[in-house]
């Protein structure tokens, strides 16, 4: 969804700052994850700019962030404004130094020059970062897409300020509705139950993103339904986790294996396995290979993973 006009919105801001940038920044891919679909009604994204709308603890914001030069300005709307400003270097990543890491591989030393400006930043919000990747599990992207943006519209609100975005479904929303509410949406059971259950432990859940990721993803990976694919893809995007790799994509072993290590076909172990010698970085590794393989013609020529096919949800 891009953004409207290059002008500012017109209602003064309850909140707003300047943030200097240490060193090369790519806003749009440091934060692109954190849209679902060019059709998510809760952000707006270019190469220099970002709108969002969110949940904190002191209640929705809608924020734009735009970078100007050596500095970035934030500006903030809604009850929530004062923390979106306060936590904004979190969400983007401003202390993460990715060129403090050398893979010492040249392909890999390649894509480190190239996305240097790539940062992990976290969002410090578990639950929104979980619903998406609930909805992704064993679905293909477009149609996990298409739930998620029927969720927003049948279960957000309106976002606070002048930007026009929808908030995502609070996590008491998600916890009160029926598991049949999920249905209509394209939602069986199973995962609807696990999201109404994330909702209920949304206290708990914030509160993961106070300590060390690692140590974060393993208490995810303790509810149930929730796998190390769907705590890796929630961990980069809630607390910024440049470890997380996912594992069980269908994709991701094909695409490191070929690039790696010239093997066409690949799976969870081997793919951990080429990793290996970048433990602690293995998501930064993970991300530079897929915007290579987006970027890079031939880097992704082997990249032929099984697709899931799309599914009803009748008599799931």
């Amino acid at each position: 969804m891009s953004l409207p006009s290059s002008q500012p919105p017109n209602q003064p801001p309850d909140a707003e700052a300047t943030l200097p940038v240490d060193g090369a920044y790519d806003l749009g891919r440091t934060l692109g994850p954190l849209r679902h679909g060019h059709g998510d009604p809760t952000i707006r994204i270019e190469a220099d700019r970002l709108q969002r709308a969110t949940w904190t603890p002191e209640g929705p914001v809608s924020e734009e962030l735009v970078v100007l030069g050596p500095t970035i300005r934030i500006r903030a709307w809604g009850p929530g404004a004062s923390w979106a400003v306060a936590h904004a270097p979190n969400l983007l990543g401003l202390a993460d130094r990715p060129a403090a890491f050398s893979p010492g591989h040249p392909l890999l030393d390649e894509l480190a020059h190239r996305y240097v400006g790539v940062r992990f930043g976290r969002t410090e919000a578990v639950v929104e970062a979980l619903v998406p990747a609930v909805l992704e599990q064993k679905i293909t992207g477009d149609e996990a897409r298409r739930v998620y943006r029927a969720l927003i519209l049948a279960h957000g609100g309106e976002a606070p300020g002048p930007l026009g975005l929808r908030l995502p479904p609070a996590a008491e929303r998600l916890a009160a509705l029926p598991y049949y509410a999920f249905h209509p949406l394209g939602l069986e059971r199973r995962r609807a139950e696990l999201l109404r259950r994330l909702g209920g432990s949304a206290a708990r859940l914030e509160a993961l993103s106070t300590i060390e990721p690692a140590e974060a993803g393993v208490r995810l990976q303790a509810i149930p339904g929730i796998g190390p694919w769907t705590a890796a893809e929630a961990g980069r995007a809630a607390f910024g986790d440049p470890d997380a790799v996912s594992v069980g994509d269908y994709h991701l072993p094909s695409l490191v294996c070929w690039v790696l290590a010239g093997e066409r076909h690949g799976d969870d172990a081997r793919m951990l396995e080429l990793l290996e010698p970048w433990r602690g970085q293995r998501g930064r590794v993970v991300r530079w290979l897929e915007f290579g393989a987006r970027d890079l013609t031939g880097l992704g020529t082997a990249r032929r993973g099984p697709r899931m096919p799309s599914r009803s949800i009748a008599g799931l």
